[in-house]
């Protein structure tokens, strides 16, 4: 039973991870397509961010924590943290420009953010094929419907974030 649940995990966690490729397939496109539709991916991402947020994230917080002082400061703890990671890093951009290129702050903050996220989704599949095989299909069925417009939102983001640049150095 042991290994049959690390199978399952491991094989829903490639399956899933495969998936943070599907903005892949937007470099097909050539550079002036797919700038015009830049600005429709990083509009995704947004409403994909603020959809999760202030749809699920937030009375979710509330109904389990109560609507408190104390809910209140873990959210502002939240985004005062990552407000400071962003500015920490465009100083640091700045001065010392170690990238040497016009990748932006919110772009790094969106890999940092990203690998935690991913980190969680493969933590919380693993747990729930610990459960029960069942469980853990129909997780992995969630999580992944849930990485189909994120990963796109991502991409977008992160090529007006200045990774294109890293493209076009590649390519």
């Amino acid at each position: 039973m042991f290994m049959e649940v690390w199978l399952y995990t491991l094989i829903s966690v490639i399956v899933v991870s495969l998936l943070s490729l599907i903005g892949i397939f937007t470099l097909v496109l050539r550079q002036d397509r797919l700038k015009k539709i830049l600005l429709l991916l990083v509009s995704f991402a947004i409403g994909g961010l603020f959809g999760d947020a202030i749809i699920h994230l937030l009375p979710q917080t509330f109904e389990r924590l109560g609507i408190n002082i104390t809910t209140s400061l873990y959210i502002m703890s939240g985004i005062l943290i990552f407000f400071a990671l962003e500015k920490f890093l465009r100083s640091s951009h700045a001065h010392l420009n170690v990238l040497k290129s016009n990748i932006s702050p919110f772009a790094v903050l969106i890999i940092i953010g990203d690998t935690v996220h991913n980190l969680i989704d493969g933590m919380v599949i693993g747990a729930s094929y610990s459960v029960n095989i069942h469980i853990g299909i129909t997780t992995s069925l969630a999580v992944i419907l849930h990485e189909i417009p994120h990963e796109i939102g991502n991409f977008g983001v992160l090529v007006h974030g200045g990774l294109m640049a890293l493209l076009d150095f590649i390519g």
